[in-house]
């Protein structure tokens, strides 16, 4: 876009309620124009600009994800009065609970190109325990991990993932080899770690094992706790490979198989209804969806 073609104000506000409330009706209302009025601008907008800003389901590209932030920070400059001080209406609040190994994974890892497309939103993360779908305190947004749906809450899955069997570099020249992790005879000769979290069951009913789910062993609640233990020679653990992928990367774990299945088990982003209507929930709900889409 040539540097002195700015687009007009109408479509800059049209993009970013639309963005906000993700409905053109809800949009329309907000600034009191027709919804056909509301698509018109969104489309003269990206004509415009070049580049699409909306998907089907007005989430948003990520050319819109990196237009949104300035636009917002232009519209709250033009909203200020002159000579007035700036209204603390600026900054916002999002409590966002998160389950751990999640967190330390894939969200921290990522959450600097948050902080600098949303200066304005203040981030404040706790720890949700994962399938107890309990934590310290309310929060705006939480990652819930388990099999869905959570009655109540409006939700959306944000990763699923697949699992293989791994153990440490000294546990397989100790206990090995496991041959492919393929047979209950290969099973039998490996001390399995056990977590609710996620059940050998998985691994068994994919190769047509005939073995139930250990009840002995160590066990840990965290997903995080369960690769470190087989790092450190517990035994095999059944690691979620986008979860588990610096425990492979620096060697700590290696794979038994070459061989990985779904997991019936994923995380989802969850909220009341009504959340959404804030703006900067919406907006972390688009970027955390287009983050994890990149990996």
């Amino acid at each position: 876009m040539a540097a002195d073609r700015i687009p007009p104000i109408q479509c800059l506000q049209a993009f970013e309620a639309l963005a906000r409330l993700r409905s053109v009706t809800q949009a329309a209302d907000e600034l009191s124009v027709t919804p056909s009025a509301v698509s018109h601008r969104i489309r003269q907008l990206e004509t415009q600009l070049g580049c699409k800003l909306f998907l089907r389901d007005f989430g948003l590209t990520p050319e819109g994800q990196a237009y949104l932030a300035p636009v917002r920070q232009g519209l709250q400059s033009l909203a200020q009065v002159p000579g007035r001080a700036a209204s603390s209406g600026a900054s916002a609040r999002l409590r966002l609970a998160v389950t751990p190994t999640f967190s330390r994974q894939l969200l921290l890892p990522r959450l600097s190109h948050f902080r600098h497309a949303y200066p304005e939103i203040e981030l404040v993360l706790q720890v949700a325990i994962p399938l107890a779908d309990t934590k310290a305190e309310e929060a705006d947004l939480e990652v819930r991990y388990g099999a869905g749906p959570y009655p109540g809450l409006e939700q959306v899955r944000l990763l699923s993932d697949e699992v293989t069997p791994v153990c440490s570099p000294e546990y397989l020249h100790e206990a090995g080899p496991f041959g492919a992790f393929a047979s209950a005879d290969d099973v039998r000769r490996a001390r399995l770690i056990r977590t609710p979290l996620e059940p050998w069951s998985t691994w068994f009913q994919a190769h047509g094992i005939a073995l139930p789910e250990p009840t002995g062993g160590a066990q840990f609640n965290d997903v995080g706790l369960v690769l470190d233990a087989a790092a450190a020679g517990f035994g095999v653990a059944l690691m979620r490979l986008r979860l588990g992928l610096s425990w492979l990367d620096s060697g700590r774990l290696v794979r038994l198989s070459p061989r990985s299945v779904p997991s019936p088990l994923h995380h989802h982003l969850c909220w009341k209804p009504g959340t959404m209507d804030r703006w900067e929930c919406a907006a972390f709900a688009d970027w955390l969806r287009t983050a994890l889409a990149t990996p």
